[in-house]
């Protein structure tokens, strides 16, 4: 348990990631952040049972990897860590819908389990999406797109706080962990002790983060999220966001892999 503030809920490496000078980076927050809920929205448009065409967006995040130089591994075992919640939301579906959609020779293939893979895929490039995004921006400058582009101030300070306080959280636990392993013999942890130490967490953590507010506030703090690089869409944000809106329209209207497959097989 004491790897878990340095390596599971590092976040803090990401706006270390986001610090960088590559050609994604240089781009408006704005206009990386269109461009992202534009793939999202058409990314989840999609019917419960497609698969095949959802393949051609894997175009979007490979292109923000490739030109932000972004760490593909480190950002592939982040979508793994939050993986679990895609499957809970998807494993009753084989149960639910026993409909056989697809047949190959004598195995059957039931809706269930072309739903159930068809939320993966969506869950793998919409967190990848949002990853990439964070990596290549900032989680605070996103925070201040957001509020450019119409979003209430209250949510985005809200959930910049949120942000924020996760490694305040995960610090009062690592030091925790720390405290109960150098107590005990044989380095467990009892569950009456477990459910004492998750108390004195939420208790500690509430404290330090009204400590952080007010010294926020002593320092001026007065709601409004700054950043250090001015921020301007420019010619290449605005054919940034212009180039993947249509490109993604294109991928949502055709099966470009059922396409494909129909032009190669009329060769044979």
């Amino acid at each position: 348990m004491t790897g878990i503030g340095g390596r599971l809920f590092d976040i803090g490496h990401m706006d270390a990631i986001a610090a960088g000078n590559s050609p994604m980076h240089r781009l408006d927050p704005r206009a990386k952040l269109t461009a992202t809920l534009a793939f999202i929205v058409a990314v989840v448009s999609f019917d419960k049972y497609a698969i095949s065409a959802l393949i051609p967006f894997f175009i979007f995040p490979i292109a923000q990897i490739s030109l932000g130089g972004l760490p593909a591994g480190y950002l592939f075992k982040k979508v793994i860590l939050v993986s679990p919640f895609a499957v809970l939301i998807g494993i009753f579906n084989p149960m639910l819908d026993r409909e056989v959609l697809l047949q190959i020779g004598s195995f059957h293939v039931s809706g269930g389990w072309v739903s159930f893979c068809s939320i993966l895929v969506r869950f793998f490039l919409t967190v990848t999406a949002a990853l990439t995004l964070i990596a290549s921006t900032g989680f605070h400058a996103v925070c201040v797109a957001l509020v450019k582009i119409g979003v209430p101030r209250p949510f985005v300070v809200q959930l910049m706080f949120l942000y924020r306080y996760l490694f305040v959280l995960t610090d009062e636990a690592a030091r925790m962990v720390r405290a109960v392993s150098l107590k005990t013999f044989n380095g467990g942890v009892r569950f009456k002790t477990f459910a004492s130490m998750t108390g004195h967490l939420l208790l500690r953590t509430l404290d330090r983060a009204q400590r952080i507010h007010m010294a926020m506030r002593c320092r001026g703090f007065d709601g409004r999220i700054r950043v250090l690089r001015s921020m301007e869409v420019g010619w290449s944000g605005a054919m940034f966001v212009v180039c993947w809106s249509v490109l993604f329209l294109i991928f949502r209207i055709y099966n470009i892999p059922k396409i494909i497959g129909g032009i190669i097989t009329g060769f044979f």
